[in-house]
C-alpha cells in the first residue's frame, strides 16, 4: 500500500532519529577508551611552579576566618563564619580569591560551567592552582559542561593535580548537539532528567561557597543583555566536613564519569591527541583584570569578605547525594533530604514565610504544606518573591504559575510579588560590565517604572545598536526561552533561591522549591538558624520585593455581571489538566503608588490594597508577540509539564 505524504514525513524523521540514535549510542569498546585515557594521561604535566610549603598559597585573611571558627567551635557548640554574597562581580572575586589561597585541595560542583569570560577566568586560576601543587576536582553535569569537546579534551590532559568529571551523561556524550538531545528526549527520558544541580567550591576542606550561582557570565553582572539576581555564601567553620563527605560521594559515584573516558571526548583525543588548553578568548579583558586585582588585594578581601562576616549560632548543610539518581528509586516521591528538610522548616512556621524563588511551581508535598498552614486559626503570613514573565527565562514555567495563581492567593495566602525586568534598585553594578555608559539623565522626584541604572544602558545599547535582536528577543547566554519585551535594555531576572522563617531561621541554595528539585535534580542548602543572619537575608529579599523592583500580584476587579459564575468557571477551568481555555485569570499584576495616604504598599488582602495600587495588567513590560502566545497555551495544555519544570 502506497504511503501517503504524512506518512513518508514521519518515515522519513523515524529514519532519521533512528540513525541518530544508532550514532549517539555506538559506544567506543574498552580498548578504545583506555587508548583515549592513556593519551590524555600521557599528556597530563607533572611539573610544578611551586617548590614551597602550603604550594605557594596566596595570603589571604579568608583563612582568618577558618581558623577563628575552628578555634571558637567545640563538639557541642560549633561556631560558623558566613558571609551573604548578594553582589555578582563581588561573589566571582570571592571565588578567585579562594582559589588563589588554596593550599592543598579545591573541589569545585556546578551545574553550569560555560566558556565565557568568567568561566575562562575560573579556568586559569585553577589550572594555576594545580600547577602549583594544589589537587583539583571539577565535577560538572553533563548537559551543561562547557561549549566544546576540544575544552573537555584540553582540561582531561591538562596536568596531573587536575581532575574533570561529568555526572550523569547520557548516549555516552560529554556534548549533546540539538538533534542528540532528541535522541535522548527519546530513548532515555528518565536518565535526562536526573541532573546534578547543586553549587560547591571548597578550599582545603574549610572554606566553601555555596547557593545558586551557576559558572557562567549572567549570575556576575558580566552579561550584557540578562543577568540574573541570585546568592551565595562564603562559610566557614565544621560543616564544611559535610560538603566534603557530600561531594566525595558525588565524585565516588558511578554517574561521575572521567571526561577523556566518554566517546567524544575519547574519539576527539584518538583522532588529534591532546590538545593544550587554548589561550581564554577574552571579550573585555579589562575587566577581567580589574577584577583579578580585587580578589588578589588582601585588603580588599578584609574589607569586602571577612570584615562584614556574621558569627552564627548552629548551621547546617542539606543535600541530596547520587543516591537520589538510583534506577530503582520512584521519582514520584522524595526520599532525600533536601526537599524534605525545607518542607519540614515551613511546615513548623509559625508567624511569617519569606519565599523566594524564580520559578513558582510547587510540587504536590510543597503545596500540601502551604494548604494546611493557611487552614490554621492563625497562619503565618506568607510572602513569595519570584520572577515576573517580563523577567524570567523561562516562560514555560511562568506559565504554569499563571495558571495556579487563584490557588495561590485563596487556597494558600500567598503575597506574590514579581520582579521586574528593570528594577530600579537592585544591586547590579553597571560598572563590573565593563562598557562606557553615556551621562545619566536626572533622576525622577519618584521611583521610574524602570530603574535609572536600566535606562543609562538601555540608552548605550540602543545608541550602538539601535535593532538589538538579541536585547529585545531575549537570546541570552543563559540559553533561556525569555519574551519579547517592548523596550530594550539590559534585563535582570531572579535565580536566587532562599528562605526565611519567623525571622529566626535563613536559607540559602540551589532547590527552587518545584518539583525538578524534589523529584529529579539533586540539590544542596545551607539552613543558619541565627536571628541575624534571618535579619539580613529577610532585607535582602525585601528589597527584591519593593515595589521600584516589583509587581504585586492581587485579585482583579470582580465582573459586575454575574462574578460568581465567572469565579466559578475560572476556578474550573484551573483545575482542568487540558483545555483551561477561560481567558480571564483570578488575579492580575499591579503597581504601588504612594501618597499620603499610601506612605507603605498594604497587602493584597488588606481593603485599601486597590486604594494604592494600579492595575498594570497580565503581563507588563512583554511585547505581546508568539511567546506570549505561548504563555497561554501552556497554561491552558501544559499540566502535565509540572513535574519536570
Amino acid at each position: 500500500m502506497a504511503l501517503t505524504g504524512a506518512a513518508r514525513v514521519a518515515a522519513s524523521l523515524f529514519a532519521v532519529l533512528a540513525l541518530l540514535a544508532a550514532a549517539g549510542c555506538a559506544s567506543l569498546g574498552a580498548p578504545a577508551r583506555a587508548q583515549a585515557e592513556a593519551i590524555a594521561v600521557a599528556a597530563q604535566s607533572h611539573a610544578l611552579d611551586c617548590a614551597a610549603a602550603e604550594a605557594c598559597a596566596a595570603p589571604s585573611p579568608l583563612h582568618a576566618l577558618a581558623a577563628r571558627a575552628a578555634a571558637e567551635s567545640s563538639p557541642d557548640r560549633p561556631r560558623h563564619l558566613l558571609r551573604l554574597l548578594d553582589d555578582g562581580p563581588e561573589a566571582l572575586a570571592a571565588r578567585i580569591a579562594l582559589v588563589r589561597s588554596a593550599r592543598r585541595s579545591i573541589d569545585l560542583q556546578t551545574y553550569i560551567f560555560a566558556e565565557d569570560d568568567s568561566g575562562w577566568l575560573l579556568l586559569q586560576e585553577l589550572a594555576a592552582a594545580a600547577r602549583r601543587g594544589v589537587q583539583v576536582r571539577v565535577l560538572v553535569d553533563q548537559l551543561s559542561a562547557f561549549a566544546q569537546v576540544r575544552t573537555l579534551a584540553a582540561l582531561a590532559s591538562l596536568h596531573a593535580n587536575f581532575a574533570l568529571r561529568l555526572y550523569n551523561p547520557v548516549l555516552d556524550r560529554a556534548r549533546l548537539s540539538l538533534p542528540m538531545y532528541a535522541v535522548a528526549s527519546a530513548c532515555c527520558w528518565r536518565q535526562l532528567n536526573r541532573r546534578m544541580h547543586n553549587k560547591l567550591l571548597l578550599v582545603d576542606d574549610a572554606l566553601a561557597i555555596t547557593g545558586g550561582r551557576n559558572v557562567q557570565d549572567v549570575y556576575f553582572d558580566w552579561g550584557e543583555d540578562y543577568n540574573f539576581r541570585d546568592r551565595d555564601l562564603l562559610l566557614a567553620g565544621p560543616e564544611t566536613a559535610a560538603m566534603a563527605r557530600n561531594f566525595q560521594a558525588f565524585w565516588d559515584s558511578p554517574y561521575s564519569v572521567p571526561a577523556a573516558r566518554l566517546g567524544d571526548v575519547a574519539g576527539y583525543l584518538r583522532a588529534h591527541g591532546a590538545p593544550a588548553l587554548a589561550p581564554p578568548p577574552y571579550r573585555r579583558p579589562q575587566r577581567v583584570q580589574a577584577l583579578q586585582a580585587e580578589a588578589g588585594d588582601p585588603q580588599w578581601q578584609q574589607a569586602h569578605l571577612v570584615d562584614p562576616a556574621l558569627a552564627v549560632g548552629p548551621v547546617r548543610f542539606i543535600a541530596d547525594g547520587p543516591r537520589k539518581h538510583r534506577a530503582e528509586v520512584d521519582p514520584r516521591q522524595a526520599p532525600e533530604p533536601a526537599g524534605a528538610a525545607l518542607r519540614a522548616l515551613v511546615a513548623g512556621a509559625q508567624s511569617e514565610i519569606l519565599l523566594q524563588t524564580p520559578y513558582l511551581v510547587l510540587s504536590q508535598q510543597a503545596q500540601h504544606v502551604f494548604r494546611q498552614l493557611h487552614r490554621q486559626p492563625a497562619p503565618p503570613r506568607v510572602q513569595i518573591s519570584t520572577n515576573s514573565l517580563a523577567a524570567t527565562d523561562a516562560f514555560i514555567a511562568y506559565a504554569l504559575s499563571y495558571k495556579y495563581k487563584r490557588r495561590y492567593l485563596r487556597d494558600f495566602g500567598f503575597e506574590i510579588h514579581e520582579f521586574k525586568p528593570f528594577p530600579a534598585a537592585a544591586p547590579l553594578r553597571l560598572d563590573a560590565l565593563g562598557v562606557d555608559l553615556p551621562d545619566a539623565p536626572p533622576a525622577p522626584a519618584t521611583p521610574a517604572p524602570r530603574g535609572l541604572q536600566a535606562r543609562r544602558l538601555a540608552a548605550h545599547r540602543l545608541r550602538e545598536a539601535p535593532e538589538s535582536e538579541s536585547a529585545r528577543w531575549g537570546i541570552f547566554p543563559s540559553g533561556g526561552l525569555p519574551v519579547r519585551l517592548r523596550e530594550a535594555g539590559l534585563r535582570m531576572g531572579l535565580h536566587a533561591k532562599s528562605l526565611v522563617v519567623d525571622g529566626r531561621v535563613g536559607v540559602v541554595g540551589s532547590h527552587n522549591f518545584d518539583p525538578r528539585g524534589d523529584h529529579w535534580n539533586t540539590e544542596s542548602a545551607v539552613l543558619v538558624a541565627d536571628p541575624a543572619f534571618a535579619a539580613a537575608l529577610a532585607a535582602s529579599i525585601r528589597r527584591d520585593m519593593a515595589p521600584e523592583n516589583a509587581w504585586t500580584i492581587g485579585r482583579r476587579d470582580p465582573s459586575p455581571l454575574l462574578p460568581g459564575l465567572e469565579f466559578t468557571l475560572a476556578r474550573l477551568s484551573e483545575r482542568m489538566p487540558l483545555f483551561d481555555l477561560w481567558p480571564v485569570k483570578y488575579a492580575t499584576s499591579y503597581q504601588f503608588v504612594p501618597g499620603p495616604d499610601c506612605p507603605a504598599p498594604p497587602s493584597p488582602f488588606a481593603p485599601d490594597f486597590r486604594r494604592c495600587h494600579v492595575p498594570v495588567g497580565d503581563f507588563p513590560e512583554v511585547d505581546m508577540g508568539v511567546k506570549w502566545l505561548g504563555v497561554r497555551l501552556f497554561t491552558a495544555f501544559g499540566a502535565g509539564l509540572r513535574p519536570i519544570l
